[in-house]
């Protein structure tokens, strides 16, 4: 199919309308992905009667939080369209129980398209990053800005999937100088009751620490119960690895998880909560994309609106897929990325 691609909510605005339709605009084809996608732009004025501010906005404090250095890797482009890794790079964020290895493929592809440098990181409690008490949105993003920081990073491009992506959205709404526009992947800034599949998983994982198991198909065979999908079954036990005794030691036989069950644990009653619940006191006046899979519930119609308030220079895209649209549609996802970031004439 054609979808045609609009750009600014202040245009919407100015034609009075409240969503916009497929246009006769200068189209994309992306029939080949298998994707059904629509770009959709809400106009700011009907997300909130406050006027679309020109700049970034925001009347918050940064707050005070003990922070953790992230591990990451980084995708290089073999043809750079900027001076160096520090201007203008991408931040990559997983969701739950990923790392940055979940990201590696769509992120070469994205550093071969943009000639942009691409940062993978492990989030704190996940991959190699290190452990910590607190596992909330407030803490990941004061991480993400401190990497930020220390890598002496310059007009970033953050792209979260799910809990990655209101990470991701924290950090622009409390450090918008730090960022450039973001990429949320199926999440929205709103409180919203978490699966009841992540406990069950945590209880999944659970067992299978208190086996001390020594191979993947053991652990696969106490999970099942949990969770009957293969796919994400492989998914969670990603995360095994077999620590060493001591350093330079022989690994350890026993398989272990990378993230601290316990603490993950007690932290799901709120990733579900956004941190943010008034849009009338802060908002990121800088492009942002949504992303959402089609199939998933994640960000449904009725709470486009509020995206709108906290974001008024959003757009939105529909991708034929579920929750886990990277991995089910990469292509639709690559084409979506690629037309926002893509330097406009």
């Amino acid at each position: 199919m054609r979808v045609a691609f609009t750009r600014t909510a202040a245009q919407a605005a100015r034609a009075g309308a409240t969503r916009l339709s497929v246009t006769t605009l200068p189209t994309i084809s992306i029939a080949a992905a298998g994707a059904v996608m629509a770009r959709r732009l809400y106009s700011a004025s009907s997300a909130s009667s406050a006027a679309t501010p020109s700049s970034t906005t925001t009347n918050t404090v940064p707050p005070v939080v003990s922070t953790v250095p992230l591990v990451y890797d980084l995708h290089s482009p073999e043809n750079p369209t900027v001076p160096n890794k520090e201007t203008q790079p991408i931040i990559f964020i997983h969701g739950l129980f990923g790392s940055k290895k979940n990201n590696r493929s769509i992120s070469k592809q994205l550093a071969r398209d943009l000639g942009r440098y691409i940062f993978a990181i492990d989030l704190r409690n996940h991959g190699e990053s290190p452990h910590s008490p607190r596992h909330d949105y407030t803490a990941m993003a004061e991480d993400v800005a401190a990497f930020i920081r220390s890598h002496g990073l310059k007009d970033s491009t953050l792209i979260g999937h799910s809990m990655g992506a209101k990470a991701a959205m924290t950090v622009a709404l409390t450090h918008p100088d730090l960022v450039q526009n973001i990429i949320s992947v199926d999440n929205a800034p709103v409180d919203a009751r978490l699966e009841s599949s992540f406990a069950r998983y945590i209880q999944g994982l659970k067992k299978i620490e208190e086996a001390k198991v020594s191979s993947l198909s053991a652990a696969d065979k106490i999970l099942e119960p949990y969770e009957k999908n293969l796919v994400v079954r492989q998914f969670l036990l990603g995360n095994l690895h077999r620590p060493r005794v001591d350093p330079g030691g022989k690994p350890s036989p026993t398989l272990q998880f990378r993230n601290p069950l316990g603490i993950i644990g007690k932290s799901l009653d709120h990733l579900g909560d956004f941190p943010f619940k008034d849009p009338h006191r802060v908002r990121f006046g800088k492009p942002a994309l949504f992303v959402r899979g089609t199939k998933s519930h994640y960000v449904p119609d009725e709470v486009v609106p509020l995206i709108g308030q906290f974001f008024p220079l959003f757009e939105l895209v529909d991708v034929d897929a579920g929750h886990w649209l990277i991995s089910e549609n990469p292509e639709a996802f690559r084409q979506a990325v690629l037309r926002f970031l893509e330097p406009k004439e």
